[in-house]
């Protein structure tokens, strides 16, 4: 991972996020349509980013990657493309989970990269739903730390 620096988000950084969200999108979500990843860039914008908390990974005065939490639930993590595989997305979610006990999201079921991404960083699938508006089936995930006890197993004697 690169030399960069987690900050919390400002509103100069919208276009640049609207971006990183949309190229990212474009990657993630290939069954998505057009007018789908149109309609939602502008709720980006107009509702969840001023409602979220918001933090930037920035390099080189360059914002390459952002989280949003709404309460205890990562409403969005996203990386431009460019930069997919360097940590940066592990580092945001890592930053958050030092505030938060306990941190839920939801993914599409098709977005097997994101999934995969999510499990190995602790996550767990607890349910699953249609989205309404893609109509496409979305998974709920919780964070499971890893220091948690387990659930003794019962033995039969």
């Amino acid at each position: 991972m690169g030399e960069g620096t987690i900050r919390a988000y400002a509103p100069q950084d919208l276009e640049q996020v609207l971006d990183i969200w949309e190229g990212a999108s474009r990657v993630a979500h290939p069954f998505l349509p057009e007018s789908f990843v149109v309609a939602e860039r502008e709720k980006v914008k107009d509702v969840y980013m001023p409602t979220a908390a918001s933090w930037v990974w920035e390099e080189d005065d360059a914002v390459v990657g952002f989280i949003s939490l709404i309460g205890d639930e990562v409403g969005a993590l996203f990386v431009d493309p460019k930069n997919h595989r360097r940590g940066i997305g592990r580092a945001l979610l890592e930053f958050v989970l030092h505030e938060h006990a306990t941190l839920e999201l939801e993914v599409f079921a098709e977005n097997t990269g994101a999934k995969s991404f999510y499990e190995r960083c602790g996550f767990v699938s607890i349910s699953e739903r249609r989205h309404v508006d893609s109509g496409r089936q979305m998974l709920r995930m919780r964070h499971q730390p890893k220091h948690q006890p387990r659930t003794p197993r019962s033995t039969v004697s």
